[in-house]
Protein backbone atom coordinates (compact mmCIF):
# COMPACT_ATOMS: atom_id res chain seq x y z
CA UNK A 1 0.00 0.00 0.00
CA UNK A 2 1.16 3.54 -0.67
CA UNK A 3 1.00 6.16 2.07
CA UNK A 4 -2.46 7.43 1.04
CA UNK A 5 -3.90 3.92 1.06
CA UNK A 6 -2.25 3.15 4.39
CA UNK A 7 -3.80 6.26 5.90
CA UNK A 8 -7.21 5.38 4.45
CA UNK A 9 -7.11 1.84 5.84
CA UNK A 10 -6.00 3.18 9.21
CA UNK A 11 -8.93 5.58 9.40
CA UNK A 12 -11.35 2.88 8.27
CA UNK A 13 -10.03 0.37 10.79
CA UNK A 14 -10.08 2.82 13.70
CA UNK A 15 -13.63 3.96 12.96
CA UNK A 16 -15.03 0.44 12.64
CA UNK A 17 -13.08 -0.93 15.58
CA UNK A 18 -13.96 1.91 17.95
CA UNK A 19 -17.68 1.67 17.14
CA UNK A 20 -17.77 -2.12 17.69
CA UNK A 21 -15.58 -2.25 20.80
CA UNK A 22 -18.19 -1.24 23.43
CA UNK A 23 -20.86 -3.72 22.27
CA UNK A 24 -21.32 -6.59 24.73
CA UNK A 25 -18.38 -5.62 26.91
CA UNK A 26 -18.65 -6.42 30.62
CA UNK A 27 -17.29 -3.41 32.56
CA UNK A 28 -16.39 -5.61 35.52
CA UNK A 29 -14.03 -7.93 33.64
CA UNK A 30 -13.29 -6.07 30.41
CA UNK A 31 -14.32 -9.23 28.56
CA UNK A 32 -17.13 -9.77 26.08
CA UNK A 33 -20.44 -11.58 26.39
CA UNK A 34 -21.90 -11.43 22.91
CA UNK A 35 -23.93 -14.64 23.12
CA UNK A 36 -26.06 -15.85 20.22
CA UNK A 37 -29.51 -14.26 19.92
CA UNK A 38 -28.96 -12.05 22.98
CA UNK A 39 -29.38 -8.27 23.19
CA UNK A 40 -25.62 -7.81 22.69
CA UNK A 41 -25.75 -10.09 19.65
CA UNK A 42 -28.59 -8.05 18.15
CA UNK A 43 -26.61 -4.86 18.73
CA UNK A 44 -23.55 -6.36 17.03
CA UNK A 45 -25.69 -7.39 14.06
CA UNK A 46 -27.06 -3.85 13.83
CA UNK A 47 -23.46 -2.62 13.77
CA UNK A 48 -22.86 -4.96 10.80
CA UNK A 49 -25.89 -3.53 8.97
CA UNK A 50 -24.65 0.02 9.56
CA UNK A 51 -21.11 -0.78 8.40
CA UNK A 52 -22.48 -2.33 5.22
CA UNK A 53 -24.91 0.54 4.58
CA UNK A 54 -22.09 3.07 4.89
CA UNK A 55 -20.40 1.26 1.98
CA UNK A 56 -23.52 0.86 -0.13
CA UNK A 57 -23.53 -2.90 0.45
CA UNK A 58 -27.00 -4.47 0.71
CA UNK A 59 -27.34 -7.06 3.50
CA UNK A 60 -29.13 -10.39 3.28
CA UNK A 61 -30.02 -12.47 6.33
CA UNK A 62 -30.09 -16.14 5.34
CA UNK A 63 -32.42 -18.76 6.75
CA UNK A 64 -29.95 -19.57 9.55
CA UNK A 65 -29.36 -16.00 10.72
CA UNK A 66 -26.00 -15.46 9.00
CA UNK A 67 -25.44 -11.94 7.60
CA UNK A 68 -24.18 -11.36 4.04
CA UNK A 69 -23.16 -7.88 2.82
CA UNK A 70 -22.66 -7.74 -0.96
CA UNK A 71 -20.12 -5.71 -2.95
CA UNK A 72 -21.42 -6.38 -6.42
CA UNK A 73 -24.52 -8.34 -7.37
CA UNK A 74 -25.07 -11.62 -5.49
CA UNK A 75 -24.39 -14.40 -7.95
CA UNK A 76 -22.90 -17.90 -8.09
CA UNK A 77 -19.17 -18.28 -7.61
CA UNK A 78 -18.64 -15.09 -5.58
CA UNK A 79 -15.68 -14.60 -3.25
CA UNK A 80 -16.69 -14.50 0.42
CA UNK A 81 -14.75 -13.32 3.45
CA UNK A 82 -15.62 -12.58 7.07
CA UNK A 83 -15.86 -14.34 10.41
CA UNK A 84 -18.17 -13.95 13.45
CA UNK A 85 -19.13 -11.35 16.06
CA UNK A 86 -20.22 -13.54 19.01
CA UNK A 87 -17.87 -14.38 21.88
CA UNK A 88 -17.01 -16.91 24.56
CA UNK A 89 -17.79 -15.85 28.16
CA UNK A 90 -15.47 -12.93 28.97
CA UNK A 91 -13.71 -13.36 25.63
CA UNK A 92 -11.34 -10.93 24.00
CA UNK A 93 -12.17 -8.28 21.39
CA UNK A 94 -10.33 -9.80 18.41
CA UNK A 95 -11.55 -13.40 18.16
CA UNK A 96 -14.02 -13.17 15.28
CA UNK A 97 -14.58 -9.40 15.04
CA UNK A 98 -11.10 -8.80 13.60
CA UNK A 99 -12.09 -10.84 10.54
CA UNK A 100 -15.32 -8.90 10.01
CA UNK A 101 -13.75 -5.46 10.56
CA UNK A 102 -10.82 -6.36 8.29
CA UNK A 103 -13.23 -7.51 5.59
CA UNK A 104 -15.00 -4.14 5.49
CA UNK A 105 -11.62 -2.36 5.56
CA UNK A 106 -10.46 -4.47 2.61
CA UNK A 107 -13.58 -3.39 0.70
CA UNK A 108 -12.68 0.23 1.46
CA UNK A 109 -9.19 -0.33 0.09
CA UNK A 110 -10.47 -2.02 -3.07
CA UNK A 111 -12.95 0.82 -3.56
CA UNK A 112 -10.13 3.35 -3.28
CA UNK A 113 -8.22 1.41 -5.93
CA UNK A 114 -11.29 1.56 -8.17
CA UNK A 115 -11.40 -2.22 -8.33
CA UNK A 116 -14.60 -3.22 -10.09
CA UNK A 117 -16.62 -6.37 -9.59
CA UNK A 118 -19.61 -5.23 -11.61
CA UNK A 119 -20.71 -7.17 -14.67
CA UNK A 120 -20.01 -10.76 -15.58
CA UNK A 121 -18.61 -9.99 -19.01
CA UNK A 122 -15.20 -9.15 -17.61
CA UNK A 123 -15.04 -12.40 -15.71
CA UNK A 124 -14.90 -10.63 -12.35
CA UNK A 125 -16.63 -12.03 -9.32
CA UNK A 126 -18.64 -10.24 -6.64
CA UNK A 127 -17.39 -10.15 -3.05
CA UNK A 128 -19.47 -10.74 0.09
CA UNK A 129 -18.64 -10.01 3.72
CA UNK A 130 -20.28 -12.57 6.00
CA UNK A 131 -20.84 -12.71 9.74
CA UNK A 132 -21.72 -16.23 10.85
CA UNK A 133 -24.04 -16.60 13.80
CA UNK A 134 -23.11 -18.45 17.01
CA UNK A 135 -19.59 -19.57 16.07
CA UNK A 136 -18.43 -19.96 19.67
CA UNK A 137 -21.40 -21.99 20.94
CA UNK A 138 -21.16 -20.21 24.28
CA UNK A 139 -24.91 -20.12 24.90
CA UNK A 140 -26.27 -23.34 23.40
CA UNK A 141 -23.22 -25.61 23.63
CA UNK A 142 -22.60 -26.35 19.93
CA UNK A 143 -19.94 -24.39 18.05
CA UNK A 144 -20.28 -23.01 14.51
CA UNK A 145 -24.07 -23.33 14.51
CA UNK A 146 -24.57 -20.89 11.62
CA UNK A 147 -22.08 -22.54 9.28
CA UNK A 148 -23.08 -26.07 10.37
CA UNK A 149 -26.71 -25.35 9.55
CA UNK A 150 -25.77 -23.63 6.29
CA UNK A 151 -23.86 -26.68 5.07
CA UNK A 152 -26.30 -29.27 6.42
CA UNK A 153 -23.88 -30.66 9.02
CA UNK A 154 -26.26 -29.81 11.88
CA UNK A 155 -29.83 -31.14 11.75
CA UNK A 156 -32.34 -28.26 12.07
CA UNK A 157 -34.60 -30.14 14.50
CA UNK A 158 -31.61 -30.84 16.74
CA UNK A 159 -30.57 -27.19 16.59
CA UNK A 160 -34.03 -25.96 17.55
CA UNK A 161 -33.99 -28.18 20.65
CA UNK A 162 -30.66 -26.87 21.98
CA UNK A 163 -31.07 -25.13 25.35
CA UNK A 164 -29.08 -22.56 27.29
CA UNK A 165 -28.34 -22.53 31.03
CA UNK A 166 -31.77 -21.01 31.73
CA UNK A 167 -33.62 -23.69 29.77
CA UNK A 168 -34.41 -21.38 26.84
CA UNK A 169 -34.34 -23.24 23.56
CA UNK A 170 -32.52 -21.97 20.51
CA UNK A 171 -35.88 -21.82 18.73
CA UNK A 172 -37.41 -19.57 21.40
CA UNK A 173 -34.33 -17.33 21.49
CA UNK A 174 -34.50 -16.91 17.73
CA UNK A 175 -38.20 -16.04 17.85
CA UNK A 176 -37.54 -13.43 20.52
CA UNK A 177 -34.92 -11.90 18.22
CA UNK A 178 -37.38 -11.82 15.31
CA UNK A 179 -36.01 -14.78 13.33
CA UNK A 180 -38.12 -17.75 12.27
CA UNK A 181 -36.53 -21.02 13.53
CA UNK A 182 -38.74 -23.08 11.23
CA UNK A 183 -36.59 -21.87 8.30
CA UNK A 184 -33.37 -23.37 9.68
CA UNK A 185 -31.49 -25.78 7.46
CA UNK A 186 -29.07 -26.32 4.61
CA UNK A 187 -29.04 -23.32 2.28
CA UNK A 188 -28.10 -24.42 -1.22
CA UNK A 189 -28.64 -20.95 -2.67
CA UNK A 190 -26.13 -19.37 -0.29
CA UNK A 191 -23.68 -22.23 -0.88
CA UNK A 192 -23.92 -21.87 -4.67
CA UNK A 193 -23.07 -18.19 -4.41
CA UNK A 194 -19.84 -18.94 -2.54
CA UNK A 195 -17.07 -19.88 -4.94
CA UNK A 196 -14.32 -19.48 -2.34
CA UNK A 197 -14.20 -18.49 1.33
CA UNK A 198 -11.25 -16.80 3.06
CA UNK A 199 -11.41 -16.08 6.80
CA UNK A 200 -9.01 -13.70 8.53
CA UNK A 201 -8.53 -14.39 12.24
CA UNK A 202 -6.25 -13.43 15.07
CA UNK A 203 -3.75 -16.21 15.73
CA UNK A 204 -4.75 -18.12 18.85
CA UNK A 205 -1.18 -18.90 19.83
CA UNK A 206 2.19 -17.17 19.59
CA UNK A 207 3.88 -18.91 16.66
CA UNK A 208 3.96 -15.72 14.58
CA UNK A 209 5.59 -13.76 17.39
CA UNK A 210 8.42 -16.30 17.38
CA UNK A 211 8.63 -16.19 13.56
CA UNK A 212 8.61 -12.36 13.43
CA UNK A 213 5.80 -12.27 10.89
CA UNK A 214 2.63 -10.20 11.01
CA UNK A 215 0.56 -12.59 8.87
CA UNK A 216 0.42 -16.33 8.18
CA UNK A 217 -1.57 -18.68 5.95
CA UNK A 218 -3.67 -21.43 7.56
CA UNK A 219 -2.74 -25.01 6.72
CA UNK A 220 -5.55 -26.79 8.53
CA UNK A 221 -7.45 -27.35 11.77
CA UNK A 222 -6.94 -30.09 14.31
CA UNK A 223 -9.87 -32.45 14.98
CA UNK A 224 -11.79 -31.46 18.08
CA UNK A 225 -15.05 -31.98 19.90
CA UNK A 226 -17.12 -31.46 23.05
CA UNK A 227 -18.37 -34.18 25.38
CA UNK A 228 -20.76 -33.84 28.34
CA UNK A 229 -19.95 -35.89 31.44
CA UNK A 230 -22.77 -36.51 33.95
CA UNK A 231 -21.65 -37.58 37.44
CA UNK A 232 -24.44 -38.60 39.85
CA UNK A 233 -24.40 -38.72 43.63
CA UNK A 234 -26.69 -38.05 46.60
CA UNK A 235 -27.46 -34.66 48.10
CA UNK A 236 -26.91 -34.46 51.85
CA UNK A 237 -25.93 -32.14 54.71
CA UNK A 238 -22.33 -30.92 54.67
CA UNK A 239 -22.21 -30.56 58.43
CA UNK A 240 -23.73 -33.82 59.63
CA UNK A 241 -22.96 -36.54 57.07
CA UNK A 242 -19.88 -38.61 57.82
CA UNK A 243 -17.28 -38.78 55.07
CA UNK A 244 -17.67 -42.56 54.86
CA UNK A 245 -21.43 -42.20 54.30
CA UNK A 246 -21.24 -39.66 51.49
CA UNK A 247 -21.89 -40.24 47.79
CA UNK A 248 -20.18 -37.08 46.51
CA UNK A 249 -19.93 -36.85 42.69
CA UNK A 250 -17.32 -34.12 42.84
CA UNK A 251 -14.73 -36.70 43.86
CA UNK A 252 -15.18 -38.64 40.63
CA UNK A 253 -15.17 -35.36 38.72
CA UNK A 254 -11.90 -34.28 40.37
CA UNK A 255 -10.24 -37.61 39.53
CA UNK A 256 -11.47 -37.28 35.94
CA UNK A 257 -9.86 -33.85 35.57
CA UNK A 258 -6.52 -35.30 36.66
CA UNK A 259 -6.98 -38.30 34.39
CA UNK A 260 -7.71 -36.02 31.45
CA UNK A 261 -4.49 -34.11 32.00
CA UNK A 262 -2.48 -37.33 32.36
CA UNK A 263 -3.87 -38.93 29.20
CA UNK A 264 -3.49 -35.70 27.21
CA UNK A 265 0.18 -35.49 28.15
CA UNK A 266 0.69 -39.15 27.26
CA UNK A 267 -0.88 -38.72 23.80
CA UNK A 268 0.44 -35.26 22.95
CA UNK A 269 -3.13 -33.96 22.90
CA UNK A 270 -5.19 -31.28 24.66
CA UNK A 271 -8.00 -31.90 27.16
CA UNK A 272 -9.90 -29.24 29.09
CA UNK A 273 -12.86 -29.28 31.45
CA UNK A 274 -13.77 -25.61 31.16
CA UNK A 275 -17.47 -25.64 32.08
CA UNK A 276 -19.14 -27.29 35.06
CA UNK A 277 -22.61 -27.21 36.64
CA UNK A 278 -23.03 -28.48 40.20
CA UNK A 279 -26.41 -29.26 41.80
CA UNK A 280 -27.81 -28.07 44.14
CA UNK A 281 -24.81 -25.72 44.26
CA UNK A 282 -25.07 -24.85 47.95
CA UNK A 283 -22.08 -24.16 50.18
CA UNK A 284 -23.41 -26.37 52.98
CA UNK A 285 -24.82 -29.11 50.75
CA UNK A 286 -23.15 -32.22 49.36
CA UNK A 287 -23.81 -32.16 45.60
CA UNK A 288 -26.30 -34.50 44.02
CA UNK A 289 -24.84 -34.19 40.53
CA UNK A 290 -22.01 -32.69 38.52
CA UNK A 291 -22.32 -31.99 34.83
CA UNK A 292 -19.04 -31.07 33.12
CA UNK A 293 -17.98 -30.48 29.53
CA UNK A 294 -14.74 -31.81 28.06
CA UNK A 295 -13.03 -30.08 25.15
CA UNK A 296 -10.60 -32.49 23.48
CA UNK A 297 -8.22 -31.82 20.57
CA UNK A 298 -5.24 -33.45 18.87
CA UNK A 299 -3.47 -33.55 15.52
CA UNK A 300 -5.26 -36.71 14.37
CA UNK A 301 -8.82 -38.02 14.68
CA UNK A 302 -7.69 -41.34 16.14
CA UNK A 303 -5.77 -39.61 18.92
CA UNK A 304 -8.82 -37.65 20.01
CA UNK A 305 -10.90 -40.83 20.01
CA UNK A 306 -8.31 -42.65 22.10
CA UNK A 307 -8.06 -39.72 24.50
CA UNK A 308 -11.80 -39.39 25.11
CA UNK A 309 -12.25 -43.15 25.44
CA UNK A 310 -9.56 -43.35 28.09
CA UNK A 311 -11.01 -40.44 30.06
CA UNK A 312 -14.59 -41.68 29.83
CA UNK A 313 -13.83 -45.28 30.77
CA UNK A 314 -12.24 -44.34 34.07
CA UNK A 315 -14.71 -41.59 34.95
CA UNK A 316 -17.76 -43.68 35.80
CA UNK A 317 -19.88 -40.92 34.29
CA UNK A 318 -22.51 -41.01 31.59
CA UNK A 319 -20.83 -39.45 28.54
CA UNK A 320 -22.52 -37.84 25.55
CA UNK A 321 -20.76 -36.33 22.53
CA UNK A 322 -22.34 -32.95 21.76
CA UNK A 323 -20.22 -31.89 18.78
CA UNK A 324 -17.40 -33.18 16.61
CA UNK A 325 -15.22 -31.59 13.93
CA UNK A 326 -12.84 -33.94 12.08
CA UNK A 327 -9.40 -32.93 10.87
CA UNK A 328 -9.48 -30.24 8.18
CA UNK A 329 -6.85 -29.45 5.58
CA UNK A 330 -7.51 -26.24 3.70
CA UNK A 331 -7.53 -26.44 -0.09
CA UNK A 332 -3.85 -26.90 -1.11
CA UNK A 333 -4.19 -25.02 -4.40
CA UNK A 334 -5.89 -22.07 -2.74
CA UNK A 335 -3.37 -22.15 0.10
CA UNK A 336 -0.49 -21.89 -2.39
CA UNK A 337 -2.24 -19.06 -4.20
CA UNK A 338 -2.83 -17.16 -0.95
CA UNK A 339 0.80 -17.57 0.07
CA UNK A 340 2.03 -16.17 -3.24
CA UNK A 341 -0.32 -13.19 -3.14
CA UNK A 342 0.36 -12.35 0.51
CA UNK A 343 4.14 -12.68 0.12
CA UNK A 344 4.01 -10.06 -2.63
CA UNK A 345 2.41 -7.41 -0.43
CA UNK A 346 3.33 -8.05 3.20
CA UNK A 347 6.39 -6.31 4.59
CA UNK A 348 8.12 -6.75 7.96
CA UNK A 349 6.09 -4.61 10.34
CA UNK A 350 7.61 -1.12 10.89
CA UNK A 351 7.29 0.74 14.17
CA UNK A 352 4.42 2.74 12.69
CA UNK A 353 2.27 2.50 9.55
CA UNK A 354 3.88 5.67 8.24
CA UNK A 355 7.46 4.36 8.49
CA UNK A 356 9.51 3.78 5.36
CA UNK A 357 8.87 0.38 3.75
CA UNK A 358 11.31 -2.47 4.29
CA UNK A 359 12.19 -5.25 1.82
CA UNK A 360 9.24 -7.57 1.26
CA UNK A 361 9.18 -11.12 2.58
CA UNK A 362 9.87 -13.88 0.10
CA UNK A 363 7.74 -16.41 2.00
CA UNK A 364 4.79 -16.36 4.39
CA UNK A 365 4.54 -18.81 7.31
CA UNK A 366 2.06 -21.69 6.96
CA UNK A 367 0.42 -22.62 10.27
CA UNK A 368 -1.91 -25.31 11.52
CA UNK A 369 -4.20 -24.57 14.46
CA UNK A 370 -6.05 -26.37 17.20
CA UNK A 371 -8.81 -23.73 17.23
CA UNK A 372 -12.06 -24.34 15.40
CA UNK A 373 -13.47 -21.87 12.87
CA UNK A 374 -16.36 -21.53 10.45
CA UNK A 375 -13.74 -21.95 7.72
CA UNK A 376 -13.23 -25.49 8.96
CA UNK A 377 -16.91 -26.28 8.44
CA UNK A 378 -17.06 -24.70 4.98
CA UNK A 379 -13.87 -26.44 3.83
CA UNK A 380 -15.81 -29.63 3.03
CA UNK A 381 -18.08 -27.75 0.61
CA UNK A 382 -15.84 -25.24 -1.21
CA UNK A 383 -12.26 -23.97 -1.62
CA UNK A 384 -11.46 -22.42 1.76
CA UNK A 385 -8.45 -20.67 3.27
CA UNK A 386 -7.42 -18.69 6.33
CA UNK A 387 -5.16 -15.77 7.15
CA UNK A 388 -3.81 -15.37 10.69
CA UNK A 389 -2.73 -12.05 12.22
CA UNK A 390 0.04 -12.08 14.84
CA UNK A 391 -0.92 -12.31 18.51
CA UNK A 392 2.18 -11.12 20.46
CA UNK A 393 1.35 -12.96 23.70
CA UNK A 394 -0.62 -15.87 22.27
CA UNK A 395 -3.43 -15.29 24.79
CA UNK A 396 -6.94 -15.87 23.44
CA UNK A 397 -10.47 -16.38 24.80
CA UNK A 398 -9.51 -13.79 27.39
CA UNK A 399 -9.76 -10.00 27.80
CA UNK A 400 -5.95 -9.97 27.46
CA UNK A 401 -6.20 -11.07 23.83
CA UNK A 402 -4.42 -8.52 21.63
CA UNK A 403 -3.08 -7.71 18.19
CA UNK A 404 -1.05 -4.61 17.40
CA UNK A 405 -2.71 -2.04 15.15
CA UNK A 406 0.13 -2.18 12.62
CA UNK A 407 -0.28 -5.96 12.33
CA UNK A 408 -4.03 -5.57 11.89
CA UNK A 409 -3.43 -3.14 9.01
CA UNK A 410 -0.99 -5.63 7.48
CA UNK A 411 -3.77 -8.21 7.72
CA UNK A 412 -6.14 -5.86 5.88
CA UNK A 413 -3.57 -5.34 3.13
CA UNK A 414 -3.10 -9.09 2.77
CA UNK A 415 -6.84 -9.76 2.72
CA UNK A 416 -7.47 -7.02 0.14
CA UNK A 417 -4.80 -8.46 -2.13
CA UNK A 418 -6.30 -11.93 -1.80
CA UNK A 419 -9.82 -10.70 -2.56
CA UNK A 420 -8.59 -8.72 -5.53
CA UNK A 421 -6.75 -11.74 -6.89
CA UNK A 422 -9.62 -14.19 -6.37
CA UNK A 423 -12.29 -11.82 -7.67
CA UNK A 424 -10.24 -10.95 -10.76
CA UNK A 425 -10.60 -7.22 -10.19
CA UNK A 426 -8.25 -4.52 -11.35
CA UNK A 427 -6.33 -1.99 -9.33
CA UNK A 428 -2.88 -1.06 -8.10
CA UNK A 429 -1.34 -2.43 -4.94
Amino acid sequence: MDSDQTALVGRSFDSLWDSLLPIGRDPRTGGYRRFAWSAADREAKEWFHQAAAARGMPVEVDRNGNLWAWWGDPRPGSVVTGSHLDSVPDGGPFDGPLGVVSAFCAIDLLTARDTSTSGESGGRRSIAVVSFTDEEGARFGVACVGSRLLTGVLDPSQARRLTDADGITLADAMRSAGHDPDRLGRDDEALSRTGAFVELHIEQGRALADLDSAVAIGQGIWPHGRWRFDFTGRADHAGTTKLADRHDPTLAYARTILDARRHAERLGALATFGKVVVEPNGTNAIPSSVRAWLDARAREDATVEELVSAIATASGAAVDRESWSPEVEFDPSLRTRLAEVVAAVIQPTPDSPEAAPSPRRSTVPILGTGAGHDAGILAAKMPTGMLFVRNPTGVSHSPREHADRADCLSGVAALAAVLQDLAGGRGND
